[in-house]
């Protein structure tokens, strides 16, 4: 699986999707801090990249269609310090083994992660 890490997130999640065995870039690396949302997602979608950002506007399943992506990971936390979002993420890492990102709208906050596809809509705690 490949990941785009919007300029949002720490860098460091980068570095743990590596160690996880995945394939991850970041906004920055490939030149597109500020570039507009319809944008990042369409380079997403050429690139067949999930996105992992903390920008709530990729929740809206009526502008970012979940199944026309690689995947759309949205952080909605609490807190945006970077030890806490680095500890809502590391959550996620043995989910991404188990269930479908690919096509699908995973909401990640504290304490669940909400999968929206076109096979419906899940909860993980």
């Amino acid at each position: 699986m490949r990941f785009e890490i919007d300029e949002n997130l720490p860098v460091e999640i980068v570095v743990r999707l590596h160690r996880a065995g995945y394939d991850a870039m970041t906004v920055p690396e490939q030149d597109m801090v500020g570039e507009a949302d319809q944008h990042l997602a369409e380079v997403c979608r050429r690139e067949h990249r999930a996105l992992v950002t903390l920008d709530l506007d990729f929740a809206d399943i009526r502008t970012y269609v979940p199944e026309q992506y690689s995947g759309l990971l949205v952080l909605r936390v609490a807190r945006q310090d970077k030890r806490h979002v680095m500890a809502v993420f590391e959550r996620i890492i043995p989910l991404l083994e188990r269930a479908t990102l690919t096509k699908h709208l995973w909401v990640v906050d504290e304490r669940s992660v909400r999968i929206r596809g076109t096979d419906g809509d899940a909860q993980t705690p």
